[in-house]
């Protein structure tokens, strides 16, 4: 017999407690002769002496604040000892009379029953019972949770069915409570309700050996709040905190059942992400990294902005021990803090990193020789009115030509340049180029990208009112955007890049909307001009359901306040079509026409 078996088997007195006890109080038969055979000791007792076991052992019960019960499972009858309105004074006994009525008394918090634990047994019986213990609530008169403990044995039918349960409940609330006390503070940080280190490590470590025997991926990430820092300098450690358990609760929301969330470090949270591969980890991330800069974190002090920085790994690609996993995701975490416009790196080996090195180094050497030697060059796609289909506006993008005349594509060299600090310089040439295009066509409207970095410098605008000023009237043709990631970073920073830009005179693009889904109060006071969903909601337009749900909702929230939209990535006449019923004002994508380069 197992450890487990000694534990949950009842005791001889509790045998004769329930075969007695009970039996003495079922004249109506519904504990079945053979049931209680099998369940009992085999001799008989004589009369007298029985009806004396039977009061030793229904006083035993009474002192030790137990009940015994028959539950017949076929016809739902449940018999209890005589002493049940001692033990729960507060039920009436015809809410007990069957295993339906005593359900419904269970508390709607509880997560645990005596059918299920019989239900789910994976046992056989094999003539002995099969022996349970469960810990479920009822609701007592105040609707509080009240604790019982609920240990039998479940004897099964002809054709092995659970048919039959008998067993005893004790009332175990302050006990049970006080049990759940400790278990909570070994297991999780008492600030954010989020699992503490130690636990987590240990369900990673579970969560591996399934993953790799069932050859699925899992994924680790670290996340840093980068800006605590400066909270507790400006607010003190009690509103840091606020912050903390307040970013703790809005991640939470956005998980899946099977994740789980740790407090790793003092501001550093981990997340174990089950069924989870490279690419599934980079949208995650990026959600969290939306939810954390979505609104303020509301404390006792007001709102407080905060941020994240995130690192990941995943197994069995980048380890397959707890350990190694989380050394990686601790690497790609630091890694963000040397680039600040990627809060968010995937972990990827050595020699990946010194391939990427190697490209850094080319392209750097590729941009600053092409601005030396005048190789940016503008393309240019229109924007058209969704009624006429014919251009309102262009879009500037940036090309590098190499000396042997073939275009390198932003996609090539823009990621790479954002991450090792180029950014800032080739946004500083767009400009320029975009500038001059229009001062040599003075009738064309243009409109061109800034990067973050661009757009968090507090020089940018004076940047830009003095490059205006001997042109002042140019001002009125450039629309400059500003991705909706930016916008939701720091919305008063937003709010004033915008204000700065339009005193100027240009007008003011949000793009990308709908990848950092923006709240319609922080959309309402940015003040855009223009706003331009992200293509990749539009792309699939005419084959998925859920893109043309999320598309019409965008379009919505748009309208509703008064700004007109800009649908890129129109590819084809019925997205067109579609788009412009919708009341879209303007069209952007190959259908209307490719880049060309000037």
């Amino acid at each position: 017999m197992s450890s487990q078996d000694k534990f949950h088997r009842p005791s001889l007195i509790l045998k004769k407690s329930i075969a007695e006890v009970v039996g003495h109080h079922s004249a109506s038969g519904t504990v079945t002769p053979g049931a209680q055979q099998r369940y009992t000791e085999p001799a008989a007792t004589p009369v007298a002496l029985r009806d004396t076991v039977n009061h030793e052992a229904l006083n035993i019960l009474k002192s030790i604040g137990e009940v015994t019960y028959s539950w017949d499972m076929t016809t739902d009858k449940l018999v209890w000892g005589s002493n049940i309105s001692d033990i729960l004074p507060h039920v009436a006994l015809e809410s007990l009379a069957t295993g339906m009525g005593f359900a419904e008394l269970l508390h709607t918090d509880n997560q645990n029953s005596r059918y299920a634990a019989i239900k789910d047994s994976s046992r056989r019986d094999t003539g002995q019972g099969v022996p349970y213990q469960v810990y479920y609530s009822i609701s007592d008169p105040q609707g509080k949770a009240m604790w019982i403990e609920d240990t039998g044995c479940w004897f099964a039918g002809a054709r092995g069915e659970a048919n039959l349960a008998q067993g005893v409940i004790r009332v175990v609330t302050e006990s049970y409570e006080q049990r759940l006390a400790s278990t909570y503070e070994a297991q999780f940080d008492r600030l954010t309700g989020a699992y503490n280190r130690d636990s987590m490590t240990r369900k990673l470590e579970a969560s591996l050996e399934t993953a790799l025997r069932e050859q699925k991926s899992i994924a680790v990430l670290l996340a840093d709040i980068d800006n605590l820092g400066v909270i507790n300098r400006a607010y003190g450690y009690d509103i840091a905190d606020e912050v903390i358990a307040g970013l703790a609760r809005r991640l939470r929301a956005t998980m899946r059942d099977t994740d789980i969330l740790a407090r790793y470090a003092g501001n550093k949270f981990a997340f174990v992400l089950e069924a989870c591969d490279q690419d599934q980890m980079g949208v995650a991330a990026k959600r969290f990294l939306t939810q954390a800069l979505q609104t303020p974190v509301t404390t006792s002090a007001g709102p407080v902005h905060s941020s994240l920085r995130i690192g990941g790994a995943v197994a069995p690609r980048n380890g397959r021990t707890a350990k190694v996993l989380l050394h990686h995701a601790q690497e790609a975490l630091e890694f963000t803090r040397a680039n600040v416009p990627h809060p968010f790196v995937a972990y990827t080996p050595s020699l990946v990193r010194q391939d990427e090195r190697l490209l850094a180094a080319e392209i750097t050497r590729d941009v600053t020789t092409a601005i030396n030697e005048s190789r940016m060059q503008l393309a240019l796609q229109p924007v058209v009115d969704a009624r006429t289909q014919q251009p309102a506006f262009h879009e500037a993008l940036i090309r590098i030509r190499r000396p042997d005349g073939s275009v390198i594509q932003p996609s090539t060299f823009l990621p790479t340049a954002e991450r090792i600090g180029l950014i800032k310089i080739l946004d500083q040439r767009m400009f320029e180029l975009t500038l001059a295009h229009l001062r040599a066509h003075p009738g064309k409207k243009l409109a061109f990208n800034v990067s973050s970095a661009t757009a968090h410098d507090p020089d940018w605008p004076l940047h830009l009112q003095r490059a205006l000023a001997p042109t002042p009237e140019l001002a009125r043709n450039l629309i400059v955007e500003i991705t909706e990631t930016f916008a939701v970073d720091n919305l008063d920073t937003t709010r004033r890049v915008i204000e700065d830009m339009k005193r100027i005179g240009v007008s003011v693009a949000m793009d990308d909307f709908g990848s950092g889904h923006t709240s319609f109060r922080g959309l309402r006071h940015l003040n855009f001009d223009l706003i331009k969903i992200d293509g990749s909601f539009v792309k699939n337009l005419t084959t998925s359901a859920d893109d043309r749900i999320f598309v019409r909702a965008l379009i919505d929230l748009a309208r509703h306040i008064g700004v007109p939209i800009v649908a890129e990535w129109v590819e084809n006449a019925e997205t067109a079509r579609i788009l412009t019923e919708w009341g879209v004002q303007y069209l952007q994508g190959y259908y209307f026409g490719m880049p060309d380069n000037i």
